[in-house]
C-alpha cells in the first residue's frame, strides 16, 4: 500500500472544505447555512447507500399506497422521505419542509426551528429503480425573515428568491451538484473515504447543444411551437446535422447529461397535461437556478421559469431548460405563436 501517496489525499477539495470556504467570504456568518448543507449531504449518503442495496435487501416491494401526486410509492420513496424530514428537522436550522411525498407542509416545532425552508424532492425517478437507471434526489433552500411566525407564504416564493439548490444522483457513482448563487460545482462521493470530493468544478453549460430530451410518446398532444421545435431538431432546414434525441425518464439523469454536455430538457405542456407534470417548487426551480447559475435558461412557455409565483406546494408548470442559444430558440417560436395570435 502506497502510504505516502495516501498521505496526500487529505489536500482533497471536499464538499465539508468548499462549504465553509464559501462561509469564510461573510465574515457576519453563522454557520447556520453550512450546518443545514451537511444535513442534507448527510441524508444523501444515507439514501445513496440504501439505494445501492435496494436490489439484495428486498426493500423495493410496493410500499401499497399512493402519493399525493398520485404515483405508486416505492418502500424506498418512503424511507428517503423520513431519512430527509429527520435530517432537516434534526439540523435545528429549518422551520417549513416541503416534500414531494407529503400531502401538507411541514412546520417544525419552535424549539428545533432555525432560518430556512427547504423544498425536496426525496427520490426523483424511483419508477427506474427496478431497472437500475439513475435516480436522484432534488432540493431548494429559502430564507425567512426572523420577523415573524413562519407561514406557508415563505415558501410560495418565486424561484429567483432561493438561497441555493441542487440534487444528488445516484448513479454509477455519487454525484453531488450544488449552487449557492455563485455559479455550480460537481462533487462524486467517494466511497473508500465516504466523502464527496469536488469534481466538477464551476459547471458551465455550452451555449450550444447537439442533444434534446424529451419524451417523444406525448408527441400528438403537443402545442405548436414544441412540435416545431423537435422537427427542427430532427430535420434541421439550414444544413446543419440533426440533433441526437435522449432521454432517460429520470429527470436528475436528464438535468445532468444536460448541464455537462449541452442541449435541451424539455418538458412541455400538452392536452392531457395543460399545466405540465413537473412540479414547481422542487422539481422546476431548483433545476432552473442551476441551469442559469451554469450560465443556461429555463423558460415555461410563458415567461422566465425562476420569475413563476407558485399559489400551491404541489403546483406543475412546464418547462424548457438547457443551453442558452437553445431555449431563445423556443422563446423565438412561442413569440412568433402569440403573435399569430
Amino acid at each position: 500500500m502506497d502510504h505516502a501517496a495516501d498521505a496526500h489525499r487529505t489536500d482533497l477539495m471536499t464538499i465539508t472544505r468548499h462549504v465553509l470556504n464559501e462561509q469564510s467570504k461573510y465574515p457576519e456568518s453563522r454557520g447556520d447555512f453550512s450546518i443545514l448543507l451537511n444535513h442534507i449531504v448527510l441524508g444523501c449518503k444515507f439514501v445513496c447507500s440504501v439505494v445501492n442495496k435496494a436490489g439484495l435487501a428486498k426493500i423495493i416491494g410496493l410500499a401499497g399506497e399512493t402519493n399525493v401526486q398520485g404515483e405508486e410509492q416505492k418502500k424506498l420513496d418512503v424511507l428517503s422521505n423520513e431519512v430527509f424530514v429527520k435530517a432537516l428537522v434534526s439540523s435545528g436550522r429549518t422551520c417549513i419542509l416541503v416534500s414531494e411525498e407529503d400531502e401538507e407542509a411541514t412546520f417544525v416545532e419552535p424549539s428545533r426551528r432555525g432560518r430556512y425552508c427547504v423544498v425536496f424532492d426525496p427520490l426523483d425517478g424511483s419508477s427506474n429503480i427496478d431497472c437500475g437507471v439513475s435516480i436522484g434526489t432534488i432540493f431548494g433552500i429559502y430564507m425567512v425573515k426572523d420577523d415573524h411566525e413562519p407561514t406557508l407564504d415563505d415558501v410560495l416564493q418565486p424561484g429567483k428568491n432561493m438561497l441555493a439548490a441542487g440534487y444528488c444522483m445516484y448513479g454509477s457513482s455519487c454525484t453531488f451538484v450544488l449552487s449557492t448563487g455563485t455559479g455550480v460545482n460537481g462533487f462524486t462521493l467517494d466511497p473508500s473515504l465516504g466523502e464527496f470530493i469536488l469534481t466538477h468544478p464551476n459547471i458551465k453549460i455550452p451555449k450550444k447543444g447537439k442533444i434534446y430530451s424529451v419524451n417523444e410518446g406525448n408527441a400528438k398532444n403537443w402545442d405548436g411551437p414544441t412540435a416545431k421545435y423537435v422537427e427542427k431538431c430532427k430535420f434541421p432546414q439550414d444544413g446543419s446535422s440533426s440533433k441526437s434525441l435522449r432521454y432517460i425518464g429520470s429527470m436528475v439523469a436528464d438535468v445532468h447529461r444536460t448541464l455537462l454536455y449541452g442541449g435541451i430538457f424539455l418538458y412541455p405542456a400538452d392536452k392531457k397535461s395543460p399545466n405540465g407534470k413537473l412540479r414547481v417548487l422542487y422539481e422546476v426551480f431548483p433545476m432552473s437556478f442551476l441551469m442559469e447559475q451554469a450560465g443556461g435558461q429555463a423558460f415555461t412557455g410563458k415567461q422566465r421559469a425562476l420569475d413563476l409565483v407558485p399559489a400551491k406546494i404541489h403546483e406543475r408548470s412546464p418547462v424548457f431548460l438547457g443551453s442558452y442559444d437553445e431555449v431563445e430558440e423556443i422563446k423565438a417560436l412561442y413569440a412568433a405563436e402569440e403573435e399569430k395570435a
